[in-house]
Parts: C-alpha cells; sequence; structure tokens
C-alpha cells in the first residue's frame, strides 16, 4: 500500500430522511440498512481499507458517535477520530483533516468519502480512485468523482464537464438538485454527471485552494505551531472549531476553484438516502416486496418495503407500494411516493412524541 495515500471518511450525518431506524442517537452509517453483516460505515472503511492502509485512514464525525465509531472499526485509533464540537458542514471538517495530515505528510493525497454510500462494484472504485490519486500526484488538482447518471434524478447535483480525450475532465459547471426538466435535459445532453459527494486532491493544493477562496478558516484552523496530532489538539478544536463558517466544500471551494476536474465513472453508486433508494438495492420477491429483518406473508400486495427487528412476523394484505417500518416502540407507515416527507414526519413526532427515538 501506498503511505502516501490518506482517506477521510465522513461520519457525522443523522440520516433524517430514513427515520426512524437514523436516530439522532444512532445514525444510519452505523446500520446494517440492507442486511450484509455489516454497517455501511464498516463496508465503506473496509472498502477503502484495501488501497489505504488502516492508519491512514481519518474518521470525521461527532463527538457523541466516538464510542459508535471506536466499537465498529477496531483498526482505529482515538487519534484517527476528528470530533467535530459543533456542526458546520464539510468545508471545516475537510480543512481540519488536511491540516491533520500534512503535519503527518506533506506528500499525501487524501480522498474525501461518505460514509453511508452504496457502492456494487468495489474493484473498479478502487481503479477509480488509483487513477484519481495519480492524477492529483502529478498535477495541482482537486478532483471529483462524477457518477455516469441512467435517470433524470432531481434528488443529486449535477456536474457538467468539458469534452476532452482524456480520461479525466475538467469541471465546467455545477448545478445543485434541478427540476425534472432540467435533469432530464442533462442526462440527454451526455456531458452532465452525478455530484457523488467523493473528492481527491493533494494536500497541498486543497490547502492552497482554502487559502485563496477561505482565507478566514486557514486563519482559524491553521496556527502554525503544529498542534495537530499532539496533545494539544483536541483543547485547541474545542475553543476555535465553532468560529467557523458554516459552509460546504461545493459552495466554499469546488464552485469558486478554477482548477476542479471530473473523472466520469461507473460502479454502481447510490447515496442510500431515503426508504425508496434503499428498497431499489433490495432483492424482492415475484411482486416487487422488499423485505429487511421481517418474516413476511403478502396477499394481494405489491411494490412494498418493510423493515423490522430480525424475526418479526408481518403479514400485509392490500397494499400497494408502501414503506412500512418498525424501529424500538416507533412504526412508520407511509406511500413509498411521500418517502420526501419522511423528514418532516420525523421533526413532527418529535414535537408530538417527544426526543426519545428522533
Amino acid at each position: 500500500m501506498n503511505t502516501n495515500y490518506y482517506a477521510v471518511i465522513m461520519a457525522g450525518g443523522v440520516g433524517s430522511r430514513l427515520w426512524p431506524v437514523s436516530t439522532e442517537k444512532y445514525p444510519k452509517q452505523f446500520h446494517d440498512l440492507l442486511g450484509t453483516g455489516e454497517s455501511l460505515l464498516q463496508k465503506t472503511f473496509n472498502r477503502i481499507n484495501q488501497l489505504i492502509p488502516a492508519e491512514n485512514i481519518l474518521i470525521a464525525t461527532n463527538k457523541r458517535y466516538e464510542e459508535l465509531v471506536l466499537e465498529q472499526l477496531p483498526k482505529i485509533g482515538n487519534k484517527q477520530l476528528l470530533l467535530e464540537p459543533a456542526m458546520r458542514n464539510t468545508a471545516p471538517c475537510i480543512l481540519y483533516a488536511a491540516l491533520k495530515i500534512r503535519q503527518q505528510n506533506e506528500n499525501a493525497v487524501m480522498l474525501v468519502a461518505p460514509s453511508d454510500h452504496w457502492i456494487e462494484n468495489e474493484t473498479e472504485f478502487l481503479k477509480n480512485i488509483e487513477t484519481s490519486f495519480k492524477a492529483c500526484t502529478k498535477e495541482d488538482i482537486l478532483m471529483t468523482l462524477g457518477i455516469q447518471p441512467n435517470h433524470p434524478n432531481t434528488g443529486y447535483g449535477y456536474i457538467q464537464f468539458k469534452e476532452n480525450v482524456s480520461e479525466v475532465k475538467k469541471v465546467k459547471t455545477f448545478t445543485e438538485k434541478p427540476n425534472l426538466e432540467k435533469a432530464t435535459q442533462f442526462v440527454a445532453s451526455g456531458d452532465y454527471l452525478w455530484n457523488a459527494g467523493i473528492f481527491v486532491w493533494s494536500v497541498s493544493s486543497i490547502l492552497d485552494s482554502f487559502k485563496k477562496h477561505l482565507p478566514e478558516m486557514v486563519n482559524i484552523l491553521d496556527t502554525g505551531d503544529n498542534v495537530y496530532n499532539t496533545e494539544l489538539e483536541d483543547d485547541f478544536i474545542k475553543r476555535n472549531y465553532e468560529k467557523c463558517e458554516n459552509i460546504s466544500i461545493d459552495f466554499g471551494i469546488m464552485e469558486r476553484s478554477e482548477k476542479v476536474h471530473v473523472l466520469p465513472v461507473d460502479f454502481g453508486w447510490d447515496d442510500l438516502g431515503t426508504w425508496g433508494s434503499l428498497y431499489n438495492k433490495l432483492g424482492k420477491d415475484t411482486h416487487q416486496n422488499a423485505t429487511v429483518g421481517a418474516t413476511t406473508i403478502f396477499k394481494d400486495a405489491n411494490g412494498n418495503m418493510v423493515s423490522t427487528k430480525n424475526g418479526k412476523k408481518v403479514v400485509i394484505q392490500g397494499l400497494q407500494d408502501f414503506i412500512i417500518v418498525e424501529k424500538d416502540d416507533v412504526l412508520v407507515i407511509c406511500p413509498r411516493k411521500n418517502e420526501q416527507d419522511i423528514k418532516q414526519l420525523r421533526t413532527e413526532a418529535k414535537d408530538t412524541f417527544g426526543k426519545k427515538h428522533m
């Protein structure tokens, strides 16, 4: 394994669209949502660990998930945790990680990847990351992976690239989640990709970009006195992190920089952000019903998704295209076409029932 290769796994989100299984106390990245025997975080770590040494993989998460991460990832030590004392979006977190990695290895190239994505073809994924690492070692560029779209999805951002003969393309534009008409145009045009939020760059390139585009943040977190990877780091972060602007890496750096490139990829990707995306990945019976955990009987029922604790016996009659999800003492029944409402339903349930399972 190349000792200049590093990774940061982003594992701090709550995953509120997958409530009631994903809760503030136990978010989706710590669950085995597809019944594979591994949580999404474990799956992500083990995938990346095939290319990157375990000691070079950092986990960015919220302080409240410290024990969960250490419990699920026995190869990780405390010094590899970036514990955010305040929610500040992705830019401050990535700057923190880059400064920490630079202190260890100025020649590092780093991957930034979400903890909760599903990747079907891991061999292809690792080949794409290797290609990106090599490109970023040779050139002063910032790279993102762009997923080849197979339908006009309105839930993802889009990346437009400039056509050229090389594998790695220069980015022309970023577009936030479009409406269906626009998404259909994008897919038909052939030069748009889904933005997966997976990034690769050298530590020196990303730090130079922060100095250019978010200098105030650099002034807050880069003290010049090497507090990173020392006993002073935790206290320094607790005192200073919340002073950083609440801004994403996309808005803060990627959409402002002239040196952004994209690698078009196709490795069977899904961000598993909703019950619908989980339904799409699960095996189905002859009537397109999908089940996780439960033992089920379906009568005159089609296109449903059932998720309960293991061994729960569930009988469904006469339902078409519903999500039925049970977790502890919460049961949610919702039409699949209204799955985007679950985030709002969670908020209403929190107000009515209290915070316990939210």
